[in-house]
């Protein structure tokens, strides 16, 4: 079955106590007993609910993984990945992350004992380098937020498994629809459900993956330890959106490309960052591991002093934080994504006072790309 039918039919997809083809909001915190050392599957919801347990054998499924478990943000799936590890184990993590990641990292998880390296992941020979004894884990974002650096999924999990590491891959860019990280390798796959999945900008989810019982068992108990999980209706949000993700990433992708080449032939725009262009240095690895290039841009503007004139201008496009809703967002790393993140890595990215990210909706393309353009005159 192709994966666009399964994006919208989901796990169980209709309800069988009832025929709704909607899978219902099981709005309850508790759940009766049929009688002593009976249950019905489901005894509390910190435990599961059933709307949320749709909604993590839907990703599980599509990301062809063991399991799926769902939680309150994005920040919160990443969280309790990290607790995975212990005082005095090792991380290898992208050098160019979201700027929220990085201080869950620097700033909660280092002082429990926790060491992180950040390197360009999308050079395999950096890892190998940096691989240690006590490494536990390869952290990777691809495409990268926001210079939309490449890695090489399966090079890097195959590195990883050699060295006895997990791998773990944020996905949330691209989604299962267009990469699936467990089918190159991967142990981990992570989602802020915020974005293309939900996809309307209407509510917070983060989602796990994994690759074996081993892992679903030992990241279960966090889950129901720790109570981070998602709330029926938020689970439910997340699955409606996930109903659609094909046509609006198909859509929003088809922007993208046009957004990106637009974006290349105006003279106050100094450089591009889109996986999709050809130049660009991780399309051939793209093409391999991945059906598509997602709609996430990132360009710099010639002169600094347009950033605030782009950002005062749009009205088509949100200046707003967060991406992968229906509505383009227009975002500045450096003061707000990435603001977390010290001044000097950031500038060895390219994270600068010139860099704009966009993230591109399913508007019309010929409207955001007027948009930009009376924005930046």
């Amino acid at each position: 079955m192709k994966i666009s039918t399964r994006l919208v039919h989901g796990h169980k997809g209709v309800d069988k106590e009832t025929g709704a083809v909607s899978f219902p909001i099981y709005q309850s915190a508790t759940f009766r007993h049929p009688g002593l050392n009976q249950t019905t599957g489901y005894d509390y919801s910190r435990l599961q609910n059933p709307t949320r347990e749709e909604l993590e054998n839907t990703i599980a499924s599509l990301e062809n993984g063991t399991t799926g478990f769902a939680f309150s943000s994005g920040m919160a799936a990443i969280s309790t990945a990290l607790s995975l590890f212990v005082p005095g184990d090792h991380i290898i993590v992208s050098d160019d992350l979201y700027g929220g990641t990085y201080r869950l990292f620097e700033e909660m998880y280092k002082k429990y004992g926790i060491e992180f390296s950040y390197l360009d992941t999308s050079n395999i020979d950096n890892v190998k380098t940096a691989v240690k004894k006590n490494t536990k884990a390869l952290f990777i974002e691809t495409p990268s937020n926001p210079i939309m650096k490449v890695t090489d999924i399966a090079a890097a999990a195959e590195l990883a498994r050699s060295s006895g590491i997990l791998t773990i891959v944020d996905n949330t860019f691209l989604t299962p629809y267009y990469q699936r990280p467990i089918e190159l390798g991967a142990d981990i796959v992570l989602h802020s459900g915020t974005k293309y999945l939900g996809g309307h900008n209407d509510t917070l989810a983060g989602l796990i993956v994994v690759k074996n019982e081993e892992l679903a068992a030992r990241i279960k108990l966090i889950q129901k330890t720790e109570g981070a999980m998602l709330a029926p209706f938020d689970s439910w949000l997340i699955l409606r959106g996930i109903k659609t993700l094909s046509v609006r990433m198909d859509r929003q992708q088809k922007n993208a490309a046009e957004v990106a080449n637009w974006l290349r032939s105006n003279n106050n725009v100094e450089r591009v960052y889109y996986i999709g262009l050809e130049d660009h240095e991780g399309y051939e690895i793209s093409k391999r591991q991945a059906s598509g290039f997602g709609a996430m841009i990132s360009f710099s503007v010639k002169d600094a002093s347009l950033v605030e004139k782009v950002l005062e201008r749009i009205r088509l496009v949100l200046f707003a934080e967060s991406l992968g809703g229906v509505e383009s967002l227009i975002t500045y790393p450096m003061v707000q994504t990435h603001s977390a993140i010290p001044a000097e890595m950031r500038e060895r990215l390219g994270v600068d006072e010139k860099l704009l990210r966009l993230s591109v909706g399913i508007e019309a393309a010929e409207d955001i790309i007027a948009d930009l353009e009376q924005a930046l005159e």
